[in-house]
């Protein structure tokens, strides 16, 4: 399968959305705003679609390693430097103090209140302990409560990754060639979400698991998984395959009764569709947006982006509210464009000057990077 470019610019969109989605709350909008706060207040389903995006990429990527250590030897190239760098830099800002006592407009504002920390967790040595493991998505809610987003908050879903990461090496190591084997990975991962969604309802709240647990994300990432086949094997059996997989998605997100979950695995087939018949006339505006210079420069930085942005955003509300101690509107008007620019020129760096470095570095055997 030749590199999808379009699902690059897919995955940079997806971070300037979640980017935006996770500032707006933070600014004193006037009425009129609402429409535009409701489009942007749905960054869970947004990572919904990362979660497909990264099953295509993972079943692509790994029938190219000889053995299942180099595979997962690669995702932790991929992941853990910019995550422990970025994730050291928001300890220290949590530890400089809480920009919302500073911004009285703010008060009793749940979202802001659920992006931004008051204060360090307790007791922060579990916590970052499960954070340096990535293992926050595998604990409790009652064992060490909010443990998934109390350090750095985009990193719940990294936890959701590296889960899939090892529950697809494990089925790989069981059933051999990777290739061949994508329809049962997906079926895998459809009985995980299956699961998951029984044990909700037979748990008591304390065991119950937050959003971070492979199994509660577990048909997103078989949507994934089953669109990587379509688009190699291209036939009808890969077709009707990943109709299946896309109507038990849509049913087990009909079963939680939440609509935004609805969303995804439909806008999810409509960008598939961009890449699997891309000269159909009614996608072709859409490749074209996919595929433009901006959106690719975006996608090549996303996943910086997509980690730093919020405790860029705390660190610059919390600089502007000491320094100048502003208003709703003058915070809005420094603080905005601020954050932003300071968002992008740490997430460029990052990715030059640290995440390009270590994809560089092949590991022994290893086909090609990812």
């Amino acid at each position: 399968m030749q590199r999808l470019t379009r699902l690059d610019g897919v995955r940079g969109l997806l971070a300037v959305y979640v980017m935006i989605g996770h500032g707006e709350p933070f600014i004193a909008w006037p009425s009129w705003w609402q429409p535009v706060h409701h489009f942007f207040s749905h960054g869970l389903a947004a990572v919904d679609l990362f979660f497909a995006l990264s099953g295509l990429v993972i079943a692509q990527s790994l029938s190219r390693f000889p053995r299942v250590g180099l595979f997962l030897q690669a995702r932790a190239r991929r992941l853990l430097p910019v995550y422990l760098l970025v994730m050291a830099g928001a300890v220290l800002i949590i530890a400089l103090g809480s920009p919302l006592p500073f911004m009285p407009w703010l008060a009793g504002h749940q979202a802001a209140s659920m992006l931004w920390a008051t204060s360090m967790p307790r007791p922060l040595t579990l916590h970052l302990l499960a954070h340096l493991t990535l293992t926050h998505g595998l604990i409790p809610d009652g064992a060490l409560p909010f443990a998934y987003v109390t350090l750095l908050g985009p990193a719940w879903s990294l936890s959701t990754e590296w889960q899939f990461y090892v529950a697809a090496a494990l089925v790989v190591a069981c059933l051999g060639d990777a290739r061949r084997h994508l329809p049962q990975l997906a079926w895998v991962l459809i009985v995980l979400a299956l699961m998951g969604e029984i044990y909700d309802l037979a748990a008591s709240p304390y065991w119950r698991f937050s959003r971070a647990f492979l199994p509660n994300q577990a048909g997103y990432f078989a949507l994934g998984v089953a669109s990587a086949r379509l688009l190699v094997d291209r036939n009808q059996a890969a077709r009707r395959h990943y109709l299946l997989i896309l109507l038990l998605v849509l049913l087990l997100a009909a079963a939680r009764l939440q609509a935004d979950k609805i969303l995804p695995p439909l806008l999810w087939t409509l960008l598939l569709a961009s890449e699997y018949a891309p000269d159909a006339p009614i996608l072709r505006p859409l490749g074209q947006i996919l595929n433009s210079r901006l959106a690719q420069r975006l996608g090549a930085i996303s996943y910086p982006l997509y980690l730093v942005n919020e405790p860029i955003q705390r660190l610059m509300a919390l600089l502007i509210c000491r320094l100048v101690a502003p208003g709703p509107a003058a915070f809005a008007l420094l603080w905005a464009p601020a954050s932003i620019a300071a968002t992008f020129l740490v997430a460029s760096l990052l990715h030059r000057h640290v995440e390009f470095r270590f994809l560089r570095r092949r590991p022994q055997g290893a086909v090609v990077t990812i």
